[in-house]
């Protein structure tokens, strides 16, 4: 679901815009991997304030310096962005909860007042709910590459003919990043040192551990906090879940056989309501409706409502449709009045990433981990995919601008630890599939599973997809106690956004994508 606009970041450099705020003094002795520097606030001494017309009223926002190179405490730092809903009930307060969204790149600071909804009473009794915009991100010393529209539309489908140009703008979204910041700058931009800057907010906030609600990339890098700290980790929980041994490139390979799983039961579904839908009778008519409805956008566009299509695009549209049963059906129904000629309704206004985001996503998920600094490489994983996964092969195995990255200032993190975390997940998720949540569990031995049965969509926590995987996680946030074993929970029988909920950014797949 799209994220609410904050205010518009100033279109400056990063380093002009700190340059008041860059410490002089000499550098001190470089901490080790996991260390922090001692924090620039006295715990709990922070200066909350109003956030300004652009957030919520019931938030209060501060500021926690932290340095753009751990090994370099005393170099150029950073004020990251927090805010706050302080807990209904100080005598019974046990913590903050720091809420992440996902991303990278999504800012997060009105999350707070979002979710405040979704929690019991019993919960917001006891916790200060946090919001972030993690470094890099929104009022957080944001990062902009001045991209134009083709740069930050990160879909692209492969053929022959289009992989030149598609090289060149991946290869152009890297040059202009590195441009204007610098490689010794941007490389600093990653989720170790996100997680770093939590633990100071920790220290600020004079908390002795940390809580932590982190949706889509948000449970990546809560899993990196626990690596890196585990001693520090109190009541974590993981919505929609990254697998951490893919991070990055084949956890955005991987949506392209997921779609075909997805699609093969939305076939199935829609073919056992062929009197209501008229799709067809059998899974395979079903699918053969979908694809000649392809293969005429692929010879002239079809228009929905004003916009036009070709096959490809339909497809990309589609891809996360599939996952939602229903919508789905309704969708394709759309799409043959479309190709019949009918006037359709115009469909939602799209989203794109703006900017800042499109620049850290990648920054992000470019400096974390390696990928391939060979163009061909990407071209036949892309022709390979488009084969095996006709929905999607195309776009989730095309090139992507880490092809051209500098590496990030470390090596990438492995996780593998048993410290204690709740896990949700969806059993039909567009954009973390339930195979990256197992992976995320097997790396984290002392975790536990919750998976909604037949659940859909993107996000478990406070979007009704479950009452009974919501009552397991309050059940933590309140006693701290894990579920035996690993659970299933069934899907409430109207999965629906809760009213004024905010629903997880999406993970963006290929590119920091549309949102359809």
């Amino acid at each position: 679901m799209p994220l609410r606009r904050l205010a518009p970041a100033l279109a400056v450099s990063m380093m002009a815009a700190l340059a008041p705020a860059l410490a002089t003094t000499p550098a001190a002795a470089a901490p080790s991997p996991g260390a922090v520097p001692p924090a620039t606030h006295a715990p709990g001494n922070l200066t909350w304030r109003g956030c300004g017309p652009d957030l919520p009223a019931a938030l209060e926002c501060a500021t926690v310096r932290v340095p753009l190179d751990y090994q370099r405490p005393r170099g150029p730092q950073l004020d990251v962005a927090i805010s706050r809903i302080a807990a209904t009930d100080p005598a019974k307060r046990r913590g903050a909860l720091l809420i992440n969204p996902g991303g990278p790149g999504a800012w997060g600071l009105d999350m707070p007042a979002y979710l405040q909804g979704a929690f019991p009473a019993s919960v917001r009794e006891r916790y200060d709910l946090i919001g972030l915009d993690p470094r890099g991100v929104g009022s957080s010393a944001p990062v902009t590459c001045g991209l134009s529209p083709e740069e930050l539309d990160g879909e692209r489908a492969y053929t022959t003919a289009a992989f030149p140009r598609h090289t060149a703008v991946t290869r152009s979204i890297a040059d202009k990043c590195r441009e204007k910041y610098g490689a010794a700058t941007l490389k600093h931009f990653t989720t170790r040192n996100t997680a770093r800057d939590m633990d100071l907010i920790r220290i600020a906030l004079g908390d002795r551990k940390l809580n932590f609600l982190g949706y889509s990339y948000g449970t990546y890098l809560g899993a990196v906090y626990a690596q890196m700290f585990p001693r520090r980790v109190d009541r974590f929980i993981l919505d929609s879940a990254i697998d951490p041994g893919n991070a990055w490139r084949e956890s955005f390979r991987g949506w392209a056989p997921e779609a075909e799983r997805a699609f093969q039961r939305w076939t199935a579904w829609t073919a056992a309501r062929s009197t209501s839908y008229g799709l067809g009778a059998t899974p395979a008519a079903v699918s053969r409706t979908f694809w000649e409805i392809v293969a005429q956008a692929d010879r002239e566009p079809v228009r929905v409502g004003s916009a036009l299509f070709d096959g490809a695009q339909l497809r990309a549209v589609s891809r996360t449709k599939f996952f939602t049963l229903r919508a789905g059906a309704e969708w394709v129904v759309t799409l043959k009045k479309a190709a019949a000629g009918e006037t359709t309704p115009e469909l939602p206004p799209a989203y794109y990433w703006d900017d800042n985001a499109t620049a850290m996503f990648w920054t992000v998920v470019c400096g974390d981990a390696p990928w391939s600094k060979d163009p061909e490489s990407y071209r036949r994983e892309a022709i390979r995919d488009a084969v095996r996964y006709p929905l999607y092969g195309d776009y989730a195995g095309n090139i992507a601008p880490c092809a051209f990255w500098e590496k990030g200032a470390e090596p990438a993190t492995g996780i593998d630890n048993d410290v204690p975390m709740l896990i949700l997940q969806n059993e039909w998720d567009s954009q973390t599939p339930l195979t990256n949540a197992r992976g995320m569990r097997r790396a984290l031995d002392g975790s536990r599973m919750v998976t909604v049965d037949e659940g859909e969509g993107h996000g478990v926590y406070g979007t009704l997809v479950s009452d009974c995987a919501e009552s397991v996680a309050n059940a933590y946030l309140l006693t701290g106690r894990l579920p035996v074993q690993d659970t299933t929970c069934g899907a409430n029988p109207a999965q629906r956004q809760r009213t004024g909920g905010k629903a997880p950014v999406p993970l963006p797949g290929v590119g920091p994508l549309q949102v359809r």
